[in-house]
């Protein structure tokens, strides 16, 4: 089984442009990122693959290896299908590019669900953990999901869910992390498959996935993401 990772990088931020070229510690953060993911010694190829000449030619020049985009894309999904379309690749790993505090155990976790898959039931793995304060809860900037017994996805929503109209049942909330393991063909179809009503509502890229009928496993995990979304983000990395 091959398995790679892809760090899908874009120069514009909403929130913070141009954070992946910030310094951190005397190297960019898209490198330290890039460079994180091939010290976990998990992946048979590590690539970033951007829009931009400005991070392509950071990680080139770093003698590491980067893909530029031919095409405008909407999604990270889009960016690595594109990308990895004509590999010959099993499972394709997506790691964020603002985070380059990678974690290697939840990323083995992932691959190891593909590893265990013999009857080819997964299509993509994802990673989640529990939370338990109200405020990050009711955050709509925290995605929450709930899964079948087998930990398999019934929805992703920036809304509470399940909603507590009875809360001493045991219910537990997770907080979805956008770390995503594919089998190669489930991110190809994604590709070319359009958005449909409920991805377009809640502007989460998974829904697309649940829509058509793909089967994302979740894994828990007690390794909460360390992203760079803010200046304040980079100061704290920084330190």
């Amino acid at each position: 089984m091959k398995i790679i990772a892809v760090i899908p990088a874009r120069y514009a931020s909403t929130r913070f442009p141009a954070k992946l070229m910030q310094d951190l510690g005397g190297k960019t953060v898209i490198l330290r990122t890039y460079e994180a993911a091939i010290a976990t010694q998990l992946f048979d190829d590590v690539f970033v693959v951007t829009d931009s000449s400005i991070i392509f030619d950071e990680i080139v020049s770093n003698n590491g290896k980067a893909i530029m985009s031919i095409k405008e894309h909407e999604s990270g999904s889009d960016r690595i299908a594109e990308a990895v379309q004509d590999m010959n690749v099993d499972v394709v790993v997506n790691v964020q590019g603002d985070e380059p505090f990678i974690n290697k155990k939840p990323l083995e976790e992932l691959i190891a669900v593909f590893k265990n898959d013999t009857e080819n039931k997964v299509d993509l793995a994802s990673l989640m953990f529990q939370i338990h304060d109200k405020d990050e809860i009711n955050n709509p900037n925290n995605v929450k999901v709930i899964t079948d017994q087998q930990g398999f996805a019934l929805y992703f929503s920036r809304s509470v869910i399940p909603f507590p109209r009875e809360e001493n049942v045991g219910v537990h909330y997770m907080k979805h992390i956008g770390i995503y393991a594919f089998r190669k063909q489930a991110l190809l179809d994604f590709y070319r498959l359009p958005m449909l009503s409920l991805e377009a509502s809640e502007k989460l890229e998974q829904l697309r996935y649940l829509e058509y009928g793909k089967r994302i496993r979740m894994v828990e995990t007690e390794h909460g993401s360390i992203g760079i979304d803010t200046p304040e983000d980079l100061e704290k990395a920084r330190k």
